[in-house]
């Protein structure tokens, strides 16, 4: 563990606490127990962000912040940690730049890798307890198990859309007893594409926010001890309906890791465990299209020939940016397809490839096209490697 610190407070940091320290039921005491915390932030993204500003002006004396990513224009509609000078910047950089800003009284620790089996549990073990701001499933059960493994508690929480949902697995009693995690809840993952990530399906900028500023009032209520901490209960938030619920549940005797017969001792492969390389194996088992890279396109548009260039995103995406090609979103395809030539060169593109990949599959079957071509790595790489003043989406 680091070491703790000292009690004493300045009188800056006395002012600065202020509204905490006349709360009857929080007070000086309170606050010192957050002084000699640490909280380990997995994830700067639209929960971390929230999440790191609050622990951060609260005055927890030590945060970890673990992130490989780099900040990009996209984040900005909800990751309100960042400005638009930080985009191209590593994440864990720009947040902690910021951060310190907001409080000069913090340790702030960087770990500007990503958090994987061969590391969490050094560096999940210096911490009294991890927030977890991801979105993906191997992290969520990579994080769980360590916590488990090493008895920390663990703050959760996920958004999608207008959804979110939040909860504290691995809670320590005093009597030495622990409440649910989340294998109590999720003992597998769901099959691999099932549940679509943020940046596949979508979130409104807003409820990250209101979700990580959740996650940063448990995180504080577990360190001082005050309030009775979100254990056993999941809370759950429909921004649109402005309902919430919340519904409890329990330990479950088969947990793999907890349970009476646990089966998991060690960290695991993660990616393996939620069926990513079998997914990834599928992917390339699909029959294979004719492909032309960004650069191989801008040499097209600069040259004399004949070509015709689709698009098969969202009306909404051809608005933001856009190569100037027909926009036919992808469910519209086959039914549009009498608008794609068949007697000339056509090139397919989408954000990234992958669904303009289908769309030409789905041509090839149903009308037996042979003059379609992906644009490799969609407007993305064209935006990267021909034309860095496209907004990339």
């Amino acid at each position: 563990m680091f070491m703790k610190k000292d009690d004493f407070f300045s009188k800056e940091e006395l002012e600065r606490y202020s509204r905490h320290l006349i709360i009857p039921e929080f007070n000086i005491e309170g606050q010192k127990k957050l002084k000699s915390a640490s909280v380990l932030v997995v994830g700067t993204g639209g929960l971390g962000a929230p999440l790191l500003q609050y622990l951060t002006a609260a005055g927890v004396g030590t945060i970890g912040v673990v992130d490989f990513d780099v900040v990009e224009d996209s984040n900005l509609q909800r990751q309100v940690l960042f400005s638009t000078e930080d985009v191209g910047k590593p994440k864990t950089e720009a947040a902690v730049e910021r951060m310190k800003g907001l409080n000069p009284h913090i340790d702030f620790k960087i770990y500007n890798t990503q958090l994987n089996s061969s590391n969490a549990l050094d560096i999940i073990k210096e911490y009294d307890i991890v927030a977890d701001g991801t979105d993906n499933f191997p992290t969520r059960y990579l994080v769980n198990d360590a916590c488990v493994l090493l008895n920390k508690p663990y703050v959760y929480a996920s958004i999608f859309r207008f959804d979110g949902q939040l909860t504290v697995f691995n809670y320590q009693y005093e009597d030495g007893t622990t409440g649910p995690n989340y294998r109590d809840l999720y003992s597998e993952p769901p099959p691999p594409g099932l549940v679509p990530s943020c940046a596949e399906g979508g979130v409104i900028g807003v409820l990250p926010g209101i979700l990580g500023s959740l996650q940063a009032n448990e995180v504080i209520k577990v360190l001082s001890g005050v309030g009775e901490p979100l254990v056993g209960r999941m809370f759950s938030f429909d921004t649109l309906s402005f309902e919430t619920r919340t519904f409890k549940f329990k330990k479950d005797p088969k947990n793999p890791i907890s349970g009476e017969n646990p089966t998991i001792h060690e960290l695991i492969d993660y990616e393996h465990f939620c069926g990513i390389p079998q997914q990834q194996e599928e992917d390339a088992k699909q029959e294979r299209v004719n492909e032309i890279t960004a650069k191989e396109l801008k040499e097209l548009q600069d040259s004399d020939q004949d070509f015709q260039l689709i698009d098969v995103r969202e009306e909404f995406e051809y608005k933001i940016s856009n190569l100037g090609g027909k926009l036919i979103p992808l469910n519209d395809v086959l039914d549009q397809a009498d608008k794609i030539a068949k007697d000339k060169k056509v090139v397919v593109h989408c954000r990234t490839g992958a669904r303009s990949g289908d769309a030409i599959r789905a041509l090839k079957e149903k009308f037996g096209y042979d003059n379609l071509y992906n644009l490799k790595g969609g407007i993305i790489a064209y935006a990267n490697q021909v034309d860095d003043t496209l907004a990339k989406y």
